[in-house]
């Protein structure tokens, strides 16, 4: 089985981080993995976005541009540029805070979460991205809150260990906005 996962948004939002912790964790599970960064010349505010493609076999191409089974938006250019390219059946999640425009799909299945809002909450709005990774956490299979919490506190245990605790109250915030 493929996953074909794209994330999109301005630079600053945590976009590239949201996923190397994706692929982080599928390779820590023992899948094929693949992240592709792209992004502009600016350091904040510019477009940025990456692929992961997550696999049980050879990974053929890096970069997941179309048939994207995945899309997490967090800003309304991202919906734009990306929406159309999901493939039929597809998960989209969407940045509410700031897409204040419906997908007009009805063959993807839709979750709006208020990430930036509830971030600006918890008291740190980089936070957006965990809030969004909530979404895949409740809506697919590819890991679990055990999974992510293993890899926040290998990226950040030496470092900031402050920062654990904050990207975690910022997933169960957005779980619990999810309904869960």
């Amino acid at each position: 089985m493929i996953t074909r996962i794209l994330v999109s948004g301005f630079g600053g939002q945590g976009v590239l981080t949201l996923g190397q912790i994706m692929a982080d964790i599928a390779m820590r599970k023992g899948s094929e993995v693949t992240w592709m960064p792209s992004y502009g010349a600016e350091m904040r505010g510019g477009t940025a976005n990456c692929s992961v493609i997550i696999s049980d076999k050879m990974i053929g191409s890096p970069i997941a541009t179309t048939n994207i089974d995945i899309l997490c938006a967090m800003n309304t250019a991202s919906v734009t540029k990306f929406i159309d390219k999901v493939r039929p059946g597809g998960l989209v999640f969407v940045n509410s805070s700031i897409v204040k425009e419906k997908i007009e799909r009805t063959d993807v299945t839709v979750l709006e979460i208020d990430a930036s809002n509830i971030a600006v909450k918890i008291g740190n709005l980089r936070v957006a991205n965990m809030v969004m990774l909530a979404g895949f956490l409740l809506k697919t299979d590819l890991f679990t809150i055990g999974d992510v919490e293993e890899v926040l506190k290998n990226r950040f245990a030496t470092r900031n260990p402050q920062l654990i605790p904050l990207n975690l109250e910022a997933i169960k915030q957005g779980m619990e906005a999810c309904g869960a």
